[in-house]
């Protein structure tokens, strides 16, 4: 008797009997040399795929908020502010150096008669009055012209010239007195002997009181700014 025949063998799936699909590495055991094959967000070159909004990107600064710096240390200031230059100039002075020059000449003319009536009355100088003729001077001039240089400088002057007037006319009234004669005849007729007499007459404290006017005057000035 002729035996049955068997039917031949069914084709064998290759990789365990699983379909391929038309992919030859399909369910393929993981590469030796990649030891995150296969697994899910496994690494793809970029160490920060996959990370969260604000992760580094090379910037350190990136995502900041706005006014973080960015290398100029005055960046976000106020127009107006100031960022390291030089500051603004103050104002210069304002005044009228024509009426204050007229001021201190005026007081100096006054202040000469009132020293001179003073030490011609005592028959001496006194050094108060000197620094007070100085002081006025330079404190009218400066109220009424202002704190500008060119006024102190011609209070200093005039202040000098009332100290020295006044001494003139202190002068003439002791030899007025003197004399028998009036004041107007020996200051105006005789001037030149009056200054020959204050030259002989003059010592130390003279001249003392002659620097001390313009000095009172700068500081009265001064006083008035």
């Amino acid at each position: 008797m002729s035996q049955p025949v068997q039917p031949p063998n069914p084709p064998q799936q290759p990789h365990g009997g699983r379909p391929s699909d038309g992919n030859p590495y399909a369910d393929q055991q993981p590469a030796p040399g990649n030891p995150y094959a296969g697994q899910q967000g496994a690494p793809t070159g970029n160490p920060y795929a996959g990370q969260q909004q604000g992760a580094p990107t090379g910037n350190p600064f990136a995502g900041q908020q706005q006014g973080a710096p960015t290398g100029n240390p005055f960046a976000g200031q106020q127009p107006g502010q100031f960022a390291g230059g030089f500051p603004p100039a103050p104002p210069a002075p304002r005044g009228n150096v024509g009426l204050g020059i007229l001021t201190a000449f005026g007081t100096a003319v006054v202040a000469a008669i009132l020293y001179g009536v003073i030490a011609g009355s005592i028959e001496r100088e006194v050094g108060y009055a000197a620094i007070g003729v100085g002081f006025l001077v330079g404190f009218a001039a400066s109220k009424v012209g202002g704190p500008l240089p060119a006024i102190g400088a011609a209070s200093a002057v005039f202040a000098l010239g009332a100290v020295f007037l006044g001494q003139l006319v202190a002068m003439s009234m002791i030899l007025a007195d003197g004399l028998g004669i009036g004041f107007s005849e020996v200051f105006f007729d005789h001037f030149g002997d009056v200054l020959d007499v204050w030259k002989r007459e003059s010592d130390f404290m003279t001249y003392l009181f002659l620097l001390l006017a313009p000095v009172a005057a700068f500081g009265g000035a001064k006083k008035a700014a």
